[in-house]
C-alpha cells in the first residue's frame, strides 16, 4: 500500500498478512483443482504454496514506493536472490518452487497461479485492500472465483459460470488503482520520500555525515546496481535488513540536519505538509516549473538545483487487462474457449484494455 494511509487511515496492514492470505488461497485454488479431476501431486502443492509465499518477500520499504531508488534492482530480482539463498540454506528444498516461480516448470498453471492475469496474489491484494482502506469498490468474490476455476491443455481458465466474478474482478480492480493505489495524495506523499532519499544520496555523494543505520547508511555511501546484488553478498544481507523503520528513522532525524533543502523537505513531509498535486491529460506547462524554481530559490534561500527537489512532474499510466501478456480464458460447456474480452457481454472491454496515461504535476505548498 506504500503511502496510501495518509488517505486511508486504515490501510496500515503488512505485507506478510498479504503473503500469508495469498498462500491461503493458494491452498483453496489447488484443492478446487483436484475436485475438477486434475492431477497435483503434495510436492508440487507445498512447491506452488512456498512460492506465493516468497513471491513478494523481495519488496524493500514502503512497498512500490522506494523500489529502485536505493538499489535500481526490481523486488522481483530480489526474490529470486532471497528464495535461492533460502534455498542453498534448505539443501535444496525449495528448487521446485523455484522452477514454478520463474515458469520454467513442466505444468504452467502452477506459475499461473503465482503471477498471472488471475493470481492469488491480486485476489488476495484486492479484497484486503479493500477492506482496511474502507474502500468497497474493491470486494470481489474471491471464493466464487476460485471455485470456478479449470485447466485446459494446461492451462488455466475458468468456468463459464464464473465470467460474471471475472466481469466484477476487472472492474475492481480498474477502481483500486485509480482510487486507492494512484490517488493523488498517495503520489504526492511518495514524490516527496523519493525526494528526500535522492537528496539524502546527493548529500552522501559529497561525504556529508548523515544519521542512518548500518543498512540504510551502506545504500547512501554506495551506488548499488543489480551486479552488486548477484557478485557481492554485503549487499542482499543488508538489504534484508532493510524496513519502514530505518527510512522513518533518519526522516527524524534528517528534520534538523543543516542541509535547508534535506530538513525542509522531511519537515514537511512528517508534518503532512505534502506537495499539492495538479492532475490533467496533458504534460505541464515547462514554463511554470521554472518560475516554481526561481520562487523557491528566493523563499528558501537556496540553489535553483536546491530549488528542483520541491516540485516533480510525473505520469501515471495503467492498464487494467492486457489479453497481449495473458489471457483469462473462459472455458464452455462445450469445450471451447474465449478470451474475457469477447466472451463478456456486459463490460466495455475497450475500456478496460485501454492504457490510461495521466499527468500528475506535484509541487510544494508556499
Amino acid at each position: 500500500m506504500g503511502l496510501s494511509s495518509f488517505v486511508y487511515p486504515g490501510a496500515q496492514h503488512t505485507r506478510l498478512h498479504h503473503s500469508l492470505g495469498a498462500m491461503h488461497l493458494m491452498s483453496e485454488a489447488i484443492t478446487q483443482l483436484r475436485e475438477q479431476g486434475h492431477e497435483i501431486t503434495n510436492a508440487e502443492a507445498d512447491a506452488a504454496k512456498a512460492a506465493i509465499l516468497l513471491h513478494d518477500i523481495g519488496h524493500g520499504p514502503f512497498s512500490h514506493t522506494l523500489e529502485n531508488s536505493l538499489t535500481g534492482v526490481g523486488h522481483e530480482e530480489i526474490s529470486l536472490l532471497i528464495m535461492k539463498q533460502i534455498n542453498r540454506e534448505l539443501n535444496g528444498a525449495l528448487d521446485l518452487a523455484i522452477s514454478i516461480f520463474c515458469n520454467t516448470y513442466s505444468k504452467p498453471f502452477l506459475h499461473q497461479l503465482v503471477s498471472g492475469q488471475l493470481d492469488m496474489d491480486r485476489i488476495d491484494y484486492l479484497s484486503r485492500d479493500s477492506f482496511f482502506s474502507g474502500v468497497s469498490e474493491g470486494i470481489i468474490g474471491s471464493q466464487r472465483i476460485i471455485k470456478m476455476l479449470n485447466l485446459h491443455n494446461g492451462s488455466l481458465v475458468v468456468d463459464v459460470k464464473g465470467i460474471y466474478s471475472i466481469e466484477k474482478f476487472l472492474v475492481a480492480r480498474r477502481l483500486m488503482y485509480w482510487q486507492v493505489y494512484l490517488h493523488k495524495t498517495s503520489v504526492a506523499a511518495e514524490i516527496m520520500l523519493l525526494k528526500i532519499l535522492k537528496r539524502a544520496k546527493e548529500l552522501a555523494a559529497q561525504n556529508e555525515e548523515l544519521f542512518a543505520t548500518t543498512a540504510l547508511k551502506y545504500f547512501l555511501y554506495n551506488n548499488i546496481n543489480s551486479d552488486d546484488f548477484f557478485e557481492n553478498s554485503d549487499a542482499l544481507q543488508k538489504f534484508i535488513l532493510l524496513d519502514d523503520s530505518d527510512i522513518q528513522a533518519a526522516i527524524k532525524e534528517w528534520m534538523t540536519h543543516k542541509d535547508k533543502t534535506l530538513s525542509l523537505l522531511c519537515k514537511k513531509f512528517t508534518d503532512r505538509q505534502l506537495f499539492k498535486v495538479i492532475v490533467s491529460e496533458t504534460a505541464p506547462d515547462p514554463q511554470f516549473a521554472e518560475s516554481l524554481k526561481k520562487q523557491y530559490a528566493q523563499k528558501f534561500g537556496i540553489s535553483e538545483h536546491e530549488a528542483e527537489y520541491f516540485y516533480q512532474s510525473h505520469v501515471v499510466s495503467t492498464d487494467t487487462y492486457n489479453p497481449k501478456d495473458e489471457s483469462i480464458n473462459i472455458l464452455y460447456k462445450d469445450g471451447t474457449i474465449k478470451d474475457i474480452a469477447e466472451a463478456s457481454d456486459m463490460l466495455n472491454i475497450n475500456v478496460l484494455t485501454k492504457k490510461i496515461e495521466k499527468y500528475y504535476f506535484c509541487y510544494c505548498r508556499s
